[in-house]
């Protein structure tokens, strides 16, 4: 087991040596009972917001064709 602390203490100190910090978030959890219920809520909220401001689709797009200087 050492070698792999020692192998993941390398890792975390080689991230932080290019300037990354660990950060740790809460997410939902995909396995509780209510969850598939609760996606296809916010989808069907999602979808309503976007039916009631049609100009979102074509903000959305124009955002997505402005991608100059993203990459290499």
């Amino acid at each position: 087991m050492a070698g792999v602390n020692s192998r993941v203490q390398k890792h975390r100190d080689a991230l932080r040596m290019a300037g990354l910090r660990p950060v740790q978030i809460w997410v939902p959890d995909t396995r509780r009972p209510d969850f598939l219920e609760e996606c296809r809520r916010q989808s069907r909220l999602a979808a309503e917001a976007d039916k009631a401001n049609a100009s979102i689709l074509d903000f959305m797009d124009e955002a997505l064709t402005d991608i100059d200087g993203w990459t290499e």
